[in-house]
């Protein structure tokens, strides 16, 4: 039975990776400080999974409580990485605390690996990572350009100090770089509950839905796209969460070709917001209220990604649908008060 550490485990892909795991006869440990979920996620997990995960509530910037954690863990197996701020508009406003916290988690996790080699470690990487690409769909060996966001510069040196580490210090990571996760977990017992208003366009859509926010805002109509909005590579939550488990798997085999292998994470199809406002439309019943709105500053014009090299390395593919996605969110939102 392997021992693995989940942080952020309470977020959303970390709350679903974590149900994968023990569903899976792992041991978890989740690590979450609460910082943008709510404890109440354990009791999803439990009711999904038959099982609750022990749960410890620390921040893994502050390195004294890092290393205390890590101490009473230290025979864990594996560690996957979720635990960093991640809205990319946010970012822009507060640079300072995503740099804080988004690198000082990651160096203080990889101090331990680096003196256990033998534990697997994920990377929770981004599509922000590529920037607006040259070509689609984006392939992992595009150029990495300058970022567009700190959150997106975040991801980018947060690959460079893995793979720095891992070279100096043995030890063996995946980088998995996430398109746009989205959706729920089917049960409807856990999904995506941001605090505050939220920064991604599926849960203000169904929040918006249940009328808990006014008109969804369209942040630009005027990019060089099929319907003038941006386009994203919208992938289900739990297809993210079973490639973690695989790519989990590929660490412990000893597969992996280099000291740390990228893969990107996506369905390999683009879909614009105004697409995903039908999905949602059609996949649910309801009819959503939406305005335009200016570009934002940090926004791409398009990414989606090139999915083969997850086939060939994780034999690993996307399965659920755009409206299923739209489907189970909706589902979720039904499930929470309305407040």
């Amino acid at each position: 039975m392997k021992k693995v550490l989940v942080t952020g485990g309470l977020g959303f892909i970390g709350s679903h990776t974590t149900v994968e795991l023990l569903g899976r006869g792992c041991r978890v440990v989740v690590v979450d400080n609460l910082s943008n979920t709510r404890a109440e996620v354990l009791d999803g997990i439990e009711a999904i999974a038959g099982k609750r995960p022990e749960w410890a509530n620390v921040d893994l910037a502050d390195r004294a409580a890092c290393a205390a954690l890590l101490a009473r863990h230290g025979d864990v197996d594996g560690i996957i990485h979720f635990a960093a701020h991640k809205a990319v508009g946010e970012s822009v406003q507060k640079p300072l605390a995503y740099y804080h916290n988004n690198f000082g988690s990651l160096v203080n996790l990889l101090e331990f690996v680096a003196a256990h080699p033998k534990c697997g470690f994920i990377f929770s990487s981004s599509c922000t990572v590529y920037g607006q690409a040259d070509s689609l769909p984006v392939k992992e060996d595009a150029a990495i350009k300058p970022a567009e966001s700190p959150y997106g510069n975040t991801k980018q040196v947060g690959e460079e100090i893995l793979r720095d580490a891992a070279k100096a210090h043995g030890f063996r990571a995946i980088a998995l770089r996430y398109f746009n996760p989205i959706g729920a977990h089917p049960s409807a017992k856990i999904g995506e509950l941001p605090l505050g208003v939220p920064q991604n366009l599926v849960p203000f859509v169904t929040q918006s839905a249940a009328g808990l926010r006014g008109p969804l805002k369209v942040f630009g109509r005027d990019y060089p796209t099929r319907d003038g909005t941006a386009v994203r590579d919208y992938i289900h939550v739990v297809d993210i969460a079973l490639a973690h488990v695989q790519a989990l798997d590929r660490l412990f085999a000893g597969k992996g070709s280099e000291a740390v292998e990228v893969f990107n994470l996506g369905t390999g199809t683009g879909s614009t917001v105004l697409e995903v406002i039908a999905a949602f439309e059609r996949a649910t019943g309801q009819k959503l209220a939406w305005e335009s709105a200016p570009r934002r500053a940090g926004d791409v014009i398009a990414a989606y990604a090139d999915t083969a090299k997850a086939l060939s390395g994780l034999g690993w593919r996307a399965q659920r649908s755009l409206d299923q996605c739209m489907a189970d969110a909706w589902r979720w939102q039904l499930t929470l008060p309305k407040k």
